[in-house]
Parts: structure tokens; C-alpha cells; sequence
């Protein structure tokens, strides 16, 4: 009877009780924390000066994005006599320079300059650092579109708050081409990309915010004091992730604070494929694992004691060395029942975890509700999103064996912008275990007409004998 108590407790404590303090509590506590940050936020705050900003684009293959993102400029309420634009091109092929000049006619207010530069993106940016006049740099993605207040509300905050050096903005999945995607499967599956991102910029990194522990500036949308900026080694070429890197440095060198303008939105295109998917959340996860490397060398040998200090060690303790134990977890699911435990205890107890996960959810839900007070109708689509509370536990336990596959990937491959889709790696595997077993079942077959040939030997009687 003690030792049955004993297993239903262990049992009860590995499946629920873990789970609920590790993820479930710290969801309430930034429930309340977020809640009082948006009580204290102040919508009304005015400013006498507007200074000089520099926008950074870079460019590569951008011909079907360009123009609108150059209009959601052209239309922001900032002014435009203040704002220059630095479009850095990487080789591209397509028609993004006609696209340029075209928007050149079509908005002569706005000061652009066209750049080339075909050694990658981070020496792009660097040469668009370098050939800027503004107080402000800000870096957008050519795939997406500035809400039309997010250049103020980020200079507000700016001039607002002197403490503040650099800043990534609010990135969200635009609402009108998720709508306009064919095909079911994909256009649900953009739909909880869209939720996805909703709780990681507006509930994650605005929590994060609060406690100096963003991991990284958003390549696709960040912005920084020209002065600040200029302290550092700026873009990194030695990694898939400059702008990882360029926060390590703002952080770690010089000492300073990064923070999230949660009332600057940034629209993105959604994810073209589930490869498209597969290879982005990779590359994140590699070079994720590769700045950590480069800054937390020498701390990464003491993570027990790091793991209380330093919020870097406790996310990669919990995304990198806890992955193992948690992927095999999934599947001790499968082995319970040869251990003695009643399935029908299993299910209750992936019930109930899978029902804290999507409590959790809507406790993020009711929070990122709060924040998107001021833009009706991005508000009320996110509001009607409310059933994908229930799958959104599915799509993060996918995406996190997308980003287990990155760790694996990282310990063979270099890092590299190209890496191998989903449909790829799928046909390695297929390969692979092809190649194994026709090498096994060949060896088996060999040995069974070896052993199957009849051979005639004589015995002592000089009778001959067949012997298998």
C-alpha cells in the first residue's frame, strides 16, 4: 500500500506538479505583472521636438514586399522630411531596384538611398550604420509593414525616457494575407503562427522587458541611439545571428538595458511552408546556441551556479540541456502501461497538463487583449482567435522538436543561412534507413543461401548425407 502511494505521488509530482511550477506559475505571476504594466502605461504623452531618424532596409529579392513597405513609411505619422531611408541591397536578381525607383516617383517626400553591398547582410547593415545622419536608427525587414504611429510611439519613448538606449519592436503576422491563404491546413497553421507570435512579443518579451532579460533585438524590427549603436563591434559577420549578437553586446559589454516599445507594430508576411518554418525556427535555434557560445563560454562551465545569476543560462538550461529529458518523456508515454501504471491515470494526468497549458494561454490572452487596446481591429481579430487557445499547446510542442532537430543539427553542421528543409531531412532519413536495413536484410539474405545450399558430405559409412 506505501509503496503504491509512493508511485502515484511520484507519478503525480513528475507529470503535474513539475510542469505547474516550471511553467503554469510564472504564467500567473506575468499575468499580473503585465497587468499592472499596462495600468501604468501613458498614451498621452507629447513632445516638442522631433528629431532626425535613419530607417535601414535591407534588400534581397524584395520585389513583391518593397513597395508596401516603403508606403507604410510614406503614410506613418511621423514626418517625412525627418526620415531617410537606407535600402542596402545584397544581390538581388529580381526587379527590387525598379520597385525603388518607382517608389522614388511615387513618394518625393521621403529622402531614399539605394546601396549595394554583396557580402552578406550584416556588412550591409554596417555600411547603412555608417552613411547615417539620423539620432535614431531603426532596422525593418522589406517583408512588412509599419503600423502608421510605430516610428512616433518608438521616438516618444526615446525622448521620453534617456535611459533607454535600444529597443525591438512589436512583430505580428498580418491579419489580411492570412486570410487570403488557400489551402485549409496552411491557412490554420498561419492562423496559430499569428497567436504564436501575439503571446511571444506582446505577453513573453513584454514580461521580459520589465526584468532587462530579452534575449535578443529582433532583426526585423529594432531600433537604437546612434550614439550607443556606435560603441559596439556592430553587426557580427561571423553568424547567422548579427542581431543576437549586437544584443549580447549592448547587454554584456556596454552595460546597457533592452527593452520592447510594446505600442510599435510591425506587420510580417506569414510563413510561406511548413519547410519555410522547419528551416527558419533552425536557424534561430543554431545561432541561438552560437552567440551563447561566442559570449558564455567560460560561464557555461559553471551552470548550476550560473543558472541563478544570469536569466542566459537558465534559457538555455531550459531549451537546450532539459530538451533531452523532455523528448524522452513524450515517449515514456508509450512504456507506461509495461510498468504498471493505469493508462487510464496517463490520460487524466496529459489532460490535465494539456489543460494548464491552455489556461496559461488565456491567462497571455487576456493580457495581449489589454495591450492591443488602441488598434480596433487587429484587437478584434486576435479576440475571435479564442478556440486556438485549445491547439496553440500543439503547435508550441511542434515547434519545440523544430528547434530540438536545430540542437541536434548544431553539433555536425556549420552554421549557414542555407539549411536543409523539413521534406529534405525527411528524405535523408528515408535514405538513411534504407541504406541500413538493405545493408542488414543483405547480410541476412547472404547467411540464408549459405545456410540454405545443400552440401553433400559423406559419412563414415561412405553414404553421402545432405546437411542444412
Amino acid at each position: 500500500m506505501i509503496a503504491r502511494l509512493a508511485n502515484e505521488i511520484f507519478f503525480w509530482a513528475a507529470w503535474i506538479i513539475i510542469p505547474l511550477i516550471i511553467e503554469i506559475v510564472p504564467a500567473v505571476g506575468n499575468f499580473f505583472i503585465l497587468l499592472f504594466k499596462r495600468v501604468k502605461i501613458k498614451d498621452d504623452i507629447k513632445l516638442d521636438f522631433l528629431p532626425n531618424i535613419t530607417l535601414m532596409i535591407p534588400v534581397y529579392n524584395s520585389g513583391k514586399t518593397l513597395y508596401r513597405c516603403i508606403e507604410s513609411i510614406d503614410v506613418s505619422t511621423y514626418p517625412n522630411h525627418l526620415i531617410e531611408i537606407m535600402l542596402v541591397d545584397n544581390g538581388s536578381k529580381d526587379d527590387s531596384f525598379a520597385i525603388f525607383q518607382k517608389a522614388q516617383i511615387d513618394f518625393p517626400e521621403l529622402a531614399m538611398w539605394w546601396m549595394h553591398s554583396k557580402q552578406g547582410k550584416s556588412k550591409a547593415l554596417n555600411k547603412a550604420i555608417f552613411n547615417s545622419n539620423g539620432k535614431y536608427i531603426i532596422n525593418i525587414d522589406s517583408d512588412g509593414v509599419l503600423d502608421k504611429n510605430a516610428l512616433m510611439n518608438i521616438v516618444r519613448q526615446y525622448e521620453t525616457y534617456p535611459d533607454v538606449d535600444c529597443m525591438t519592436g512589436v512583430i505580428l503576422i498580418e491579419p489580411a494575407l492570412i486570410e487570403e491563404t488557400k489551402g485549409f491546413f496552411l491557412k490554420q497553421f498561419r492562423k496559430m503562427e499569428f497567436m504564436e507570435y501575439a503571446q511571444a512579443f506582446l505577453a513573453g518579451r513584454n514580461f521580459e522587458s520589465q526584468f532587462n532579460s530579452i534575449y535578443t533585438l529582433s532583426g526585423a524590427f529594432s531600433s537604437f541611439r546612434k550614439s550607443v549603436l556606435m560603441k559596439t563591434f556592430l553587426y557580427n559577420t561571423n553568424t547567422i545571428c548579427e542581431d543576437t549578437h549586437l544584443t549580447f553586446q549592448i547587454r554584456a559589454i556596454l552595460k546597457k538595458k533592452v527593452h520592447l516599445c510594446n505600442d510599435a507594430i510591425f506587420m510580417v508576411d506569414p510563413i510561406e511552408s511548413i519547410n519555410k518554418f522547419y528551416t527558419q525556427r533552425q536557424r534561430w535555434q543554431i545561432g541561438e546556441l552560437e552567440v551563447s557560445h561566442m559570449f558564455l563560454k567560460n560561464k557555461l562551465h559553471r551552470p548550476l551556479t550560473g543558472y541563478f545569476s544570469d536569466f542566459v543560462i537558465r534559457l538555455l538550461m531550459t531549451d537546450h540541456t532539459f530538451a533531452f529529458p523532455r523528448m524522452i518523456w513524450y515517449f515514456v508515454l508509450i512504456a507506461l502501461g509495461c510498468m504498471n501504471y493505469n493508462f487510464r491515470n496517463v490520460a487524466i494526468a496529459c489532460a490535465l497538463i494539456y489543460g494548464l497549458y491552455v489556461f496559461s494561454s488565456f491567462l497571455y490572452y487576456l493580457n495581449i487583449i489589454s495591450f492591443l487596446k488602441g488598434y480596433s481591429e487587429l484587437r478584434r481579430y486576435y479576440a475571435r482567435k479564442l478556440l486556438y487557445l485549445f491547439i496553440l499547446p500543439l503547435f508550441n510542442l511542434f515547434a519545440f522538436f523544430v528547434r530540438f532537430a536545430g540542437i541536434i543539427n548544431s553539433i555536425k553542421r556549420k552554421s549557414s543561412w542555407k539549411t536543409l528543409t523539413f521534406t529534405e531531412e525527411c528524405e535523408m532519413v528515408n535514405d538513411t534507413v534504407r541504406k541500413d536495413f538493405f545493408f542488414i536484410f543483405g547480410i541476412r539474405s547472404f547467411l540464408l543461401k549459405i545456410l540454405e545450399k545443400p552440401s553433400k558430405q559423406e559419412n563414415q559409412n561412405g553414404k553421402s548425407v545432405q546437411t542444412i
